[in-house]
């Protein structure tokens, strides 16, 4: 997993891993991205240029999980309980091909508020 990306959203940053699925070497590819964050309970989902199929798509996720909406072309990022969610799991809409996870702290994700600016980039070594 030698594949990091840099995730802004007005003033909040998170660095993430990207795993070795054909969604992660798609967006990798796609980099950089810049889209709007919209938020759904405790993920921000936005849309992007890339249109991939489900790949071992996962109806529950993880905390700080990266995942890939194929239907809405989007790419979510995941920290939370969702109005889908039973309990505390983190239940997207539909099943996502996840794609990395956010190494850090991935809470501080709440303090983006819907219509904010976001950029995902590769993390430059140096």
């Amino acid at each position: 997993m030698g594949r990091r990306v840099r995730i802004k959203a007005g003033s909040v940053e998170v660095t993430a891993e990207l795993n070795e699925t054909r969604t992660a070497e798609a967006i990798w590819q796609a980099l950089p991205i810049k889209s709007r964050a919209n938020r759904w309970g405790e993920e921000i989902y936005f849309s992007i240029p890339v249109s991939l199929e489900e790949e071992n798509a996962q109806e529950v996720v993880s905390v700080g999980d990266l995942g890939y909406w194929p239907p809405g072309t989007a790419f979510c990022l995941f920290w939370g309980p969702t109005p889908m969610s039973r309990g505390e799991e983190i239940r997207p809409a539909s099943p996502v091909n996840v794609l990395g996870k956010i190494t850090g702290d991935a809470s501080v994700l709440r303090q983006v508020a819907s219509g904010t600016e976001i950029t995902i980039d590769r993390e430059t070594q140096g």
